[in-house]
């Protein structure tokens, strides 16, 4: 009966987990479908706590409190700014988790001497894109937070190197399989599984780590299948594979709004500091034209129709609430504000998304690349805030930049362009970027909040 009762359980949390996966896919559902998910995974733990194999509940208790009291901090008070960051770190301990419970169960069944060819393919794979993707996301935790550089770092013969390693593992685990006992191969595809993850990150650039995070997701998907599988859980193996199919796409998909390859994306160490003739080649000729808060501010003021372009720069200045408060103070002079939103600005899949939302920013003023693109033409001014590469034309006229292909945002369209940048340096691409230098574009330098603050004080007086 109790054996019935669990399973119906996991049934319903995985039909709670679908739905809420359908209604992320909409900013005015979202909230709702987190929700849904909450409440799912609250009804798979309580059916998994009364599971007649728990025969002592002090250290789940322990667990859970230690749990709570550290993941109450990470949700209500880590910034909306640091969220890439904390979902990389979360990933790392959702890993970890795995690989203990392969590690753990594998002890067990060598102890009471119960591995099966299939047990030990389902230990064998857990633990190795478990521990890979410990490794994985504490590297990509170190770069987005800036304790590792963000530039690539690389070494001769890199690539070969990591594939090789990764099939060393590979045929450590189909060795496991055929001697389940051999326990000198199981800790070598824990190390090798530690080490992949660390190598595996360390030659892409910061401009990538959307996809790498999503692709971290993936992997996080894979190893708690495999864990389903080991502990014949069905509601892991349910969850296991729709966290796993969903990274997989969510990253094929970032990685061709970026016109890249995925193997581009993993092996091709884009965004290295020496970005190499191709990059020499592709820099924008001309000069930069500044401009101050005031004329800027009279511009927008005076304008019919602002779109406005947030990138990374906007998260790392924290200014999504003076940007707001800007957008809010020219619609009060009748001027129509939009944000267009490339799908890969920022550090992680809906990264501006996020922000915006977060500061009161209505989901109806946020267009995404495809639905915005035919309006710059009709903007008088077009606002970038922190973003390069995204907005960057040489994605459509030189075949010889790094980024040529990338769909853009048609900013080079509006009448106008203003761009609040910190300094002159060039993008992750490792390029000029010709949008900076032409004739219709003024560049506004600085922190991007303290500009944004004075351009609202400019527009109120104006």
């Amino acid at each position: 009966m109790i054996a019935t009762g669990i399973q119906l359980a996991y049934l319903s949390s995985a039909a709670l987990f679908v739905l809420a996966l359908r209604a992320l896919g909409q900013p005015t559902t979202a909230r709702r479908g987190m929700q849904m998910a909450a409440f799912g995974m609250l009804v798979a733990v309580c059916a998994t706590l009364v599971d007649q194999r728990i025969v002592s509940y002090e250290w789940l208790i322990v667990g859970l409190v230690a749990g709570g009291v550290i993941g109450y901090p990470l949700g209500m008070w880590v910034p909306m700014t640091a969220m890439p960051q904390r979902i990389a770190f979360s990933h790392a301990f959702g890993a970890l988790a795995a690989t203990l419970v392969g590690v753990g169960e594998y002890m067990h069944g060598f102890h009471e001497g119960t591995l099966t060819y299939g047990k030990t393919v389902a230990l064998g794979f857990e633990v190795f894109f478990g521990a890979l993707t410990v490794t994985g996301s504490l590297m990509a935790f170190g770069k987005l937070q800036e304790l590792l550089p963000g530039a690539p770092i690389t070494f001769r013969g890199q690539n070969v190197f990591n594939l090789s390693l990764f099939a060393i593992g590979v045929i450590c685990l189909v060795w496991l399989v055929v001697s389940p006992y051999d326990t000198a191969f199981f800790v070598a595809i824990l190390a090798i599984g530690l080490a992949v993850g660390v190598l595996m990150v360390l030659p892409i650039g910061g401009a990538d780590m959307p996809v790498v995070v999503s692709l971290l997701n993936s992997y996080a998907g894979l190893a708690a299948v495999a864990t389903g599988f080991a502990l014949d859980n069905n509601i892991l193996i349910v969850v296991g594979a729709l966290d796993g199919a969903s990274g997989f796409i969510l990253s094929m998909a970032m990685s061709k709004a970026m016109n890249r390859s995925f193997a581009n994306v993993l092996f091709g160490a884009f965004g290295a500091e020496a970005g190499g003739p191709e990059a020499t080649q592709a820099g924008a000729s001309g000069e930069m034209v500044g401009i101050d808060a005031d004329d800027a501010a009279l511009r927008l003021a005076f304008a019919r129709r602002v779109i406005i372009v947030p990138g990374y720069g906007l998260a790392v200045a924290q200014a999504q609430h003076q940007v707001r408060e800007l957008a809010d103070l020219l619609e009060k002079r009748d001027v129509d504000v939009r944000f267009a939103i490339h799908p890969v600005a920022g550090r992680m899949p809906g990264h501006m998304n996020v922000l915006l939302a977060e500061a009161g920013v209505s989901y109806d003023k946020l267009f995404d690349m495809e639905d915005i693109n035919e309006r710059f033409s009709d903007a008088d001014v077009a606002l970038v805030i922190g973003a390069n590469d995204v907005v960057n034309p040489a994605a459509r006229t030189n075949r010889s930049s790094p980024i040529y292909g990338m769909p853009i945002l048609n900013v080079q369209d509006a009448k106008s362009v203003i761009v609040l940048k910190r300094g002159r340096g060039k993008g992750f691409s490792g390029v000029e970027n010709d949008l900076f230098v032409s004739p219709k574009t003024n560049m506004l330098f600085g922190d991007a909040k303290q500009s944004i603050t004075q351009l609202c004080v400019e527009v109120k007086q104006a």
